[in-house]
Protein backbone atom coordinates (compact mmCIF):
# COMPACT_ATOMS: atom_id res chain seq x y z
CA UNK A 1 0.00 0.00 0.00
CA UNK A 2 0.71 3.61 -0.33
CA UNK A 3 2.37 5.30 2.54
CA UNK A 4 0.47 8.87 1.53
CA UNK A 5 -3.07 6.77 1.35
CA UNK A 6 -2.59 6.13 5.20
CA UNK A 7 -2.23 9.98 5.70
CA UNK A 8 -5.07 11.89 5.63
CA UNK A 9 -3.20 14.91 4.25
CA UNK A 10 -3.58 13.71 0.44
CA UNK A 11 -7.51 13.39 1.27
CA UNK A 12 -7.60 16.94 2.71
CA UNK A 13 -5.35 18.36 -0.13
CA UNK A 14 -8.10 17.22 -3.14
CA UNK A 15 -10.93 17.37 -0.78
CA UNK A 16 -12.06 14.18 0.16
CA UNK A 17 -12.08 10.56 -0.60
CA UNK A 18 -14.65 10.51 -3.49
CA UNK A 19 -12.69 13.18 -5.46
CA UNK A 20 -9.11 11.40 -4.45
CA UNK A 21 -10.58 8.21 -6.12
CA UNK A 22 -11.58 10.35 -9.04
CA UNK A 23 -8.74 12.39 -9.65
CA UNK A 24 -6.23 9.16 -9.43
CA UNK A 25 -8.68 7.58 -11.83
CA UNK A 26 -8.88 10.06 -14.37
CA UNK A 27 -5.00 10.67 -13.92
CA UNK A 28 -4.27 7.06 -14.45
CA UNK A 29 -6.90 6.80 -17.60
CA UNK A 30 -4.83 10.01 -19.54
CA UNK A 31 -0.94 7.82 -18.35
CA UNK A 32 -2.54 4.91 -19.94
CA UNK A 33 -3.46 6.59 -23.21
CA UNK A 34 0.50 8.36 -23.38
CA UNK A 35 0.78 11.36 -21.17
CA UNK A 36 3.66 11.68 -19.84
CA UNK A 37 4.48 11.50 -15.94
CA UNK A 38 4.71 15.67 -14.00
CA UNK A 39 7.41 14.10 -11.90
CA UNK A 40 11.19 13.19 -12.56
CA UNK A 41 12.76 9.85 -11.87
CA UNK A 42 9.80 7.27 -12.01
CA UNK A 43 11.91 4.27 -12.69
CA UNK A 44 10.55 1.47 -10.73
CA UNK A 45 7.27 3.17 -10.00
CA UNK A 46 3.90 2.17 -10.60
CA UNK A 47 1.21 4.06 -12.36
CA UNK A 48 -0.25 4.67 -8.55
CA UNK A 49 2.76 5.82 -7.15
CA UNK A 50 3.28 7.97 -9.93
CA UNK A 51 -0.22 9.46 -9.94
CA UNK A 52 -0.24 9.92 -5.82
CA UNK A 53 3.41 12.02 -6.05
CA UNK A 54 2.05 13.81 -8.62
CA UNK A 55 -1.01 15.04 -6.21
CA UNK A 56 1.35 15.20 -3.08
CA UNK A 57 3.93 17.26 -5.45
CA UNK A 58 0.93 19.77 -6.47
CA UNK A 59 1.65 18.37 -10.26
CA UNK A 60 -2.41 17.27 -10.17
CA UNK A 61 -5.28 18.68 -8.67
CA UNK A 62 -9.20 18.16 -8.82
CA UNK A 63 -11.01 20.87 -11.17
CA UNK A 64 -13.46 22.56 -9.21
CA UNK A 65 -15.13 24.59 -11.27
CA UNK A 66 -18.80 24.08 -12.47
CA UNK A 67 -19.83 21.49 -15.47
CA UNK A 68 -21.55 23.35 -17.97
CA UNK A 69 -25.20 23.88 -17.48
CA UNK A 70 -27.32 21.73 -20.07
CA UNK A 71 -30.78 21.96 -20.91
CA UNK A 72 -32.89 19.17 -20.44
CA UNK A 73 -36.03 18.77 -22.83
CA UNK A 74 -39.28 18.80 -21.58
CA UNK A 75 -41.47 15.71 -22.23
Amino acid sequence: MIDELKNKTIFEKVGGAFKLSALIQKRMVELMEGSRPLIENTEGMTMMEIVVEEIMQDKIAPDYSSPEKVEVPKL
